[in-house]
């Protein structure tokens, strides 16, 4: 299994791999329209108030996006925890109506600022909840070994949608008017919702043999949360994803000012300006497998970077259209890039277990990133002028290009299917799934010219412990002894270690774990204790 810092996009066949599956293929085909109808009504919203300043058209990136600062890790629990298939299907019927809400009051002429932004935040309320699940279902609809051409067509899709969506929403709002771009973005659902409604997986929602079935919503959030926390691979994409996001965003946030103050277009010629970014992102898909395999994927995030704060920077200064157009497709194709290599690292990485949960992280970080982003280049371009908040968000991907140095994607092996190679506890007496913590204590005897190896693999097999499970743990040298070394590590709950054992094990653990006992003399012996309640209050 390749890293996340490697190529995206070239394993398992051609590009377009994935689009042999039906069901994938569908519901590429049916997220497009609806991603269409996205654009359409991004553009319908942010004329409805450019003429209002910068401020104001930043706030309907701010309504969509903040949703997801308090929604995401929850929904990511949720995805986890539930029908997929069935929250996708509320989560869709849900913001077909908000929509349909939005184009009933723009044709009655009762859009006001605060209507529209309360509504908008709604919708940005349902992708929040839709998004972990939509992201956790895609890899049960390909191969394993098709997840990164998945990964990166659904940027595609996202993408080409940018392209046509914003010229179509600006034709609809300079010829028919922007209540009928919320009109076609209501109907735009309906495609998902046939898709969905027809769909049987052939599996369970959730990961076959994990222990989500257990698991209540306090318990299954701290699971998350501590896989996430132990887990330098995903840290690290979470980390590039903080310093390209905000300062991105300042292209969304802005663009439609630049476009109105600095080159004097309408609706329709911001829409076609947003297609460029579009256009440039199918070539940028098109060509990322190339790019890749030549200066790996940190080198293409890197180049990505520098491409899009220049054009940052020429967008900033130009009044010529055709420069701006050539600027917005190079931004797009940055983008596409950016947003494929960490899309893919993320999904090939996370186990089937906490996927949606890892997903909300992402999209908290991401969207996140993008909404809190907008609302600072909005009041800084307010202030300052849209010039000086786009050069300052140029400077601030600069930084984060020079810092790939230090703070790169991380590379090695990830295998995270399940794996049942760890042998079932071994107890007398089966305790009940709430008793705990469990204290589990294992006994190595190394050889003891493998003692500094087996202390830094030891290392790995902690990161692997605390993914799965583990509150506490630590590793200790018998003084008496130097060759016998003791692991302990206590987990919440008997339910919880099962499920270490069986749905939260995966192929890079064992083989860090395997790592670890190829340096010893015998097998280690495991055993486990259950704290007794009532200890410690007795009087002196």
């Amino acid at each position: 299994m390749t890293g996340t810092g490697e190529q995206v996009g070239t394993a398992g066949g051609s590009a377009w791999s994935p689009l042999r599956g039906r069901v994938f293929r569908d519901l590429w085909l049916a997220q497009f329209g609806s991603n269409i109808g996205s654009w359409m009504q991004t553009v319908g919203a942010q004329w409805l108030l450019v003429g209002h300043g910068a401020a104001q058209v930043s706030m309907v990136q701010l309504a969509a996006g903040l949703p997801v600062l308090f929604l995401a890790l929850p929904a990511g629990v949720l995805a986890d925890l539930v029908d997929r298939r069935r929250l996708l299907l509320v989560m869709q019927a849900a913001m077909a109506l908000v929509a349909a809400a939005l184009a009933v009051l723009a044709f009655a002429g009762l859009l006001g600022t605060w209507a529209l932004l309360a509504l908008t935040f709604l919708l940005g309320c349902g992708n929040a909840l839709n998004g972990p699940a939509w992201q956790a279902v895609q890899p049960s609809l390909v191969p394993r070994d098709e997840l990164r051409q998945a990964a990166a067509l659904g940027a595609v899709n996202q993408n080409l949608a940018r392209a046509v969506g914003p010229a179509l929403g600006g034709a609809f709002v300079a010829v028919l008017g922007v209540g009928w771009t919320f009109a076609v973005n209501a109907a735009s659902f309906l495609g998902i919702l046939a898709v969905l409604a027809t769909w049987r997986p052939g599996g369970p929602a959730r990961a076959p043999g994990s222990a989500q079935e257990r698991e209540h919503l306090i318990a299954a959030l701290k699971a998350g949360d501590r896989y996430v926390r132990n887990a330098p691979r995903i840290r690290r994409i979470l980390l590039r994803s903080v310093l390209f996001v905000p300062g991105a965003s300042a292209l969304w946030a802005l663009l439609p000012v630049a476009a109105h103050q600095s080159l004097g277009l309408g609706a329709a010629g911001y829409g076609l300006l947003l297609g460029a970014v579009g256009l440039g992102a199918v070539a940028g898909a098109a060509a990322l497998p190339a790019v890749s395999r030549r200066i790996g994927g940190n080198g293409a995030l890197a180049l990505a970077g520098a491409v899009f704060a220049g054009a940052l920077l020429t967008i900033a200064v130009s009044t010529n259209v055709p420069l701006t157009f050539l600027a917005l497709f190079l931004a797009g194709a940055a983008w596409i890039t950016v947003l494929s290599t960490l899309n893919a690292g993320l999904q090939v990485a996370l186990p089937a277990w906490v996927r949606a949960r890892g997903a909300a992280c992402y999209l908290l970080v991401f969207q996140g990133g993008s909404a809190l982003g907008s609302l600072l280049w909005g009041q800084l371009a307010q202030h300052a002028g849209v010039c000086a908040a786009m050069v300052l968000a140029a400077l601030s991907l600069l930084v984060g290009v020079l810092s790939l140095h230090r703070l790169p994607l991380l590379g090695g092996r990830a295998d995270p299917t399940l794996s049942e190679a760890w042998p079932e506890p071994q107890v007398v007496v089966e305790p009940a799934p709430q008793d705990g913590p469990v204290l589990v204590t294992v006994t190595y005897q190394v050889r003891a010219e493998q003692v500094p190896r087996f202390a830094a693999a030891m290392r790995r097999v902690e990161s692997s412990r605390r993914r799965t499970g583990a509150v506490t743990w630590g590793l200790y040298r018998d003084a008496g002894r130097p060759e016998q070394f003791v692991e302990t590590f206590t987990v919440a709950s008997w339910s919880e270690h099962r499920a270490q054992h069986h749905g939260r094990y995966t192929g890079t653990d064992r083989a860090f774990e395997t790592d670890s006992r190829e340096l010893l003399h015998r097998e280690p012996t495991v055993a486990h204790a259950m704290m007794v309640r009532g200890t410690g209050d007795a009087q002196g």
